[in-house]
């Protein structure tokens, strides 16, 4: 029983180092030279080889009840939430750098909150301290955008100079400081149309609650969509060639791994612990790329990167508070109802008891 109650730790912890990697080696690919539009075709085409026949034995039944309408919203769906956000999200990793990546992940569930906000899915009440931590944390990270895009601060030394994706191209990104606040602000809108998309299926899934279908049909949407993206941005077919070095590792992670494996470790443990829990431990990989990105990319980490970052997990805690907060007082709420509907109920009993009494002794 030990075991079974620590997994859902283990698990959060795991899924974090494998988005560290993500990271890691996604950068890699992209100093090696890899187009941005091409490896996300990959990448999806990859995610599809492995998820497309798992549905067809797990949920060869249910694949008729997917609507012509159903079907549509999917295809937008996977439009906004992994063609346009991935797409953006690379071009912005290759303007910035992995722990700029990982350090806006953590604005994610903030950027979530706002838009359940807007489409009146989220409330807050400004004079509750819960509505407060809301707003605070809505503050914190947009300092922390501006923070990461605008102070740049001393220069930490990597931790290995020796890089293990060693690469003809620098580390640091081309272009100067303009394309690495544009990459930041590329960052947040990729991560905006994210959130859009994780509150938008949510809603969906509301509708239909087949998971694996759902997931698999976006997959096989954003294949299509971002080979179509990939061929208007990347003409020459010779530029898509594999060859056996980190471009084809990055692929096969991400593909595989990335959307195979964690994506299935994250829903059971939301599924086990609440998406609070589980957003409790990102930024876990905000502090594993720091090093890795050091050690392996020879990534020089500035100091407004670092301060940017901590505001973004400030903030995220901050929004997890409130909500956590709100949910409490909610179940209270709830709990005294109940008990006060329990004693109007006994009061009621008590009362027709007492007069069914009078009436007997009277006659």
């Amino acid at each position: 029983m030990e075991m079974e109650a620590k997994k859902p730790y283990v698990i959060a912890i795991v899924v974090q180092l494998i988005y560290t990697g993500m990271f890691v080696v996604s950068k890699a690919a992209f100093n090696h030279g890899m187009n941005t539009y091409v490896f996300i075709f990959y990448r999806q085409a990859a995610a599809s080889l492995l998820l497309v026949p798992i549905a067809l034995v797990l949920e060869r039944k249910n694949v008729r009840t997917l609507s012509p309408w159903l079907l549509l919203k999917l295809f937008f769906l996977a439009l906004i939430g992994i063609t346009f956000s991935l797409n953006l999200y690379n071009v912005s990793l290759k303007f910035t750098s992995a722990t700029v990546a990982s350090a806006a992940t953590n604005a994610m569930p903030v950027v979530t909150f706002c838009f359940a906000l807007l489409l009146k899915m989220e409330a807050v009440k400004l004079r509750s301290s819960s509505g407060l931590a809301k707003l605070a944390g809505v503050s914190l990270c947009l300092a922390g955008v501006f923070a990461i895009a605008f102070y740049v601060g001393p220069a930490l030394s990597p931790v290995n100079r020796h890089r293990a994706f060693a690469s003809s191209a620098s580390p640091a990104p081309s272009g100067g400081r303009t394309t690495w606040i544009k990459g930041t602000f590329l960052m947040v809108l990729a991560n905006m149309a994210w959130s859009l998309w994780i509150v938008l299926q949510g809603r969906l899934l509301k509708e239909y609650p087949n998971k694996m279908l759902v997931t698999v049909v976006q997959c096989v949407f954003s294949a299509v969509q971002s080979f179509v993206v990939a061929v208007v941005a990347e003409r020459d077919f010779s530029r898509w060639s594999l060859r056996l070095d980190i471009s084809l590792l990055a692929v096969l992670y991400t593909g595989f791994l990335v959307t195979g494996v964690t994506y299935y470790l994250q829903a059971w443990c939301v599924e086990m612990k609440g998406p609070v829990f589980f957003a409790v431990w990102t930024p876990l990989c905000f502090v594993f790329t720091i090093f890795s990105s050091s050690f392996f990319l020879g990534e020089i980490v500035h100091l407004g990167g670092i301060v940017g970052g901590i505001l973004l997990v400030g903030g995220l805690y901050s929004v997890l508070w409130g909500k956590s907060k709100e949910t409490k007082v909610a179940t209270c709420g709830k709990v005294n109802s109940a008990m006060d509907d329990a004693d109007e109920e006994n009061n009621h009993h008590k009362t027709s008891r007492e007069g069914g009494d009078n009436i007997s002794i009277n006659s």
